[in-house]
């Protein structure tokens, strides 16, 4: 996974200053928006990397849906510039703080709606978001958008909210996985995030 320096710390100084006027990242984060926010959203890339190898960035669509100031999708977009990315959110000023990033770093291969996920039409390749809910509230929202595999972003003890979703619609454990994000990054703010993926057809096997 490839990425320049320079365009994140452009991101970065779009991020701060539309964030003086709408607050989509936490004042208190704001001095770790590359830890915190790019790089947990670029773990998706990186799980990708390690569990379908080649596949990223070779022409797939991605919709972010809950999408806010433009994480994961906006990282997730800056190094994978082959792929399209659909980016949504309801709240009408946080996809415009998204917009104003995707137009100052000219990125061409992102959409920004502001909409909710249930009005856009499908299918994509793949469905990403960052805990913007829990699981079982998040799946009808992103079901029937994907033809591949959710991608979720979450923290904390994913055990029981991945039992309760599995129950609640009849979900093999097969086309689940959870990934930690610390085996890549080793910082204490990945302890306890993951990557859950929640496929239509059985996982492949790492």
């Amino acid at each position: 996974m490839e990425y320049r320096e320079e365009d994140f710390s452009k991101a970065i100084s779009i991020w701060l200053e539309w964030n003086e006027k709408i607050n989509v990242i936490s004042r208190k984060d704001t001095q770790d928006i590359f830890a915190h926010h790019i790089l947990h959203s670029l773990a998706i890339a990186r799980y990708m990397d390690i569990f379908y190898p080649g596949v990223r960035n070779t022409g797939l669509s991605f919709l972010d849906i809950g999408t806010g100031g433009g994480f994961p999708g906006i990282p997730l977009a800056m190094v994978s510039p082959r792929d399209s990315f659909t980016l949504c959110d309801s709240i009408g000023k946080k996809i415009k703080v998204a917009s104003e990033v995707v137009s100052g770093l000219e990125l061409g291969n992102v959409n920004c709606r502001n909409c909710r996920a249930e009005s856009l039409e499908g299918p994509y390749d793949f469905v990403v978001s960052r805990a913007v809910t829990s699981l079982e509230n998040f799946y009808p929202w992103a079901k029937g958008k994907f033809n591949r595999s959710i991608l979720y972003l979450k923290g904390g003890e994913i055990d029981l909210e991945i039992e309760s979703l599995m129950r609640r619609f009849k979900l093999d454990s097969r086309n689940i996985r959870s990934w930690k994000i610390s085996e890549w990054q080793k910082d204490d703010y990945f302890k306890e995030k993951f990557v859950i993926e929640i496929g239509k057809n059985y996982l492949c096997t790492p």
